[in-house]
């Protein structure tokens, strides 16, 4: 006993037993009146398509809301081949626009990031509000290619200035309202804006110094894209799977229904003399 109770039951054997205990349970009680009514292979094989028959539609809701069980998040990934893009003036090589940026010798680097905002939103690109979430989302994903991937800046040694959006627009659709089966999306591309920060004295006692923009530095860019994920996957696979045995159970059913019409019918021809 004493040995016993020295296993952790949390979370591992307590979440294994409560599924065995689950499924004997609700399973083998269902197969054990249908057993004891119908036989031992017909109590089985109504069993097997009852169950494979609501995991199906379970498959089905899980599918149409996106709960259940979940493959991976939508998340934004680096882009390839450019990710980080340390000069406005190489966003033309990174495909973010087309033209270059066009700006005198002596322009300062406030001045060539402005001449680059202009140029990149007449591109089609969607410049996000300061309370829009998806920006938050974005500038979080850059946060983790700068500081973790990449370690081009330490926490505190950059800001997010600018995010923009470009894509994603899901296909084939009838007008505007009718998206019934738009199931195919554009690639989604998100390009956050960082400028780096002077260093600031903290000194004990005293609220941090507001950030302020080092201009003698260019802006530099984060291109990334937007990976849909796998979230429907596994609700997916447990329809097409259940469905398959459910129906092959059908199937089985109704032969062995065919089989029993046809032998009932012949035993009860006369036999001829």
């Amino acid at each position: 006993m004493s040995a016993l109770l020295s296993i952790g039951w949390e979370p591992e054997l307590r979440g294994l037993l409560t599924v065995i205990i689950g499924a004997v349970a609700l399973c083998g009680s269902v197969y054990l009146l249908l057993g004891t009514n119908l036989g031992v292979r017909l109590g089985l094989l109504v069993a097997m398509a009852g169950l494979f028959g609501w995991m199906m539609m379970m498959g089905v809701i899980w599918m149409t809301y996106g709960i259940g069980l979940k493959g991976t998040q939508p998340s934004w990934k680096p882009a390839d081949p450019f990710t980080i893009i340390r000069d406005a003036k190489l966003l033309p090589e990174a495909g973010v626009i087309d033209g270059p940026v066009t700006v005198s010798a002596d322009a300062t680097y406030p001045e060539i990031a402005a001449t680059a905002a202009t140029a990149i939103e007449k591109e089609k690109w969607e410049l996000l509000p300061t309370d829009d979430q998806g920006r938050g989302q974005a500038i979080a994903a850059a946060t983790e290619i700068i500081e973790v991937e990449s370690k081009l800046y330490a926490g505190g040694e950059y800001e997010a200035v600018a995010v923009y959006e470009r894509g994603g627009e899901r296909y084939p659709k009838f007008g505007d309202s009718v998206d019934f089966i738009a199931f195919l999306h554009k690639p989604h591309y998100s390009l956050v804006e960082i400028a780096p920060l002077l260093p600031q004295r903290d000194e004990p006692g005293r609220a941090p110094a507001r950030p302020v923009v080092d201009n003698s530095q260019p802006h530099q860019y984060v291109i990334m894209i937007r990976d849909l994920g796998t979230k429907r996957q596994p609700a997916l696979f447990i329809t097409i799977g259940s469905a398959i045995i459910f129906l092959l159970c059908c199937l089985m059913l109704h032969r062995r229904d065919r089989i029993l019409v046809t032998n009932l019918s012949g035993s009860s021809v006369p036999a001829k003399a």
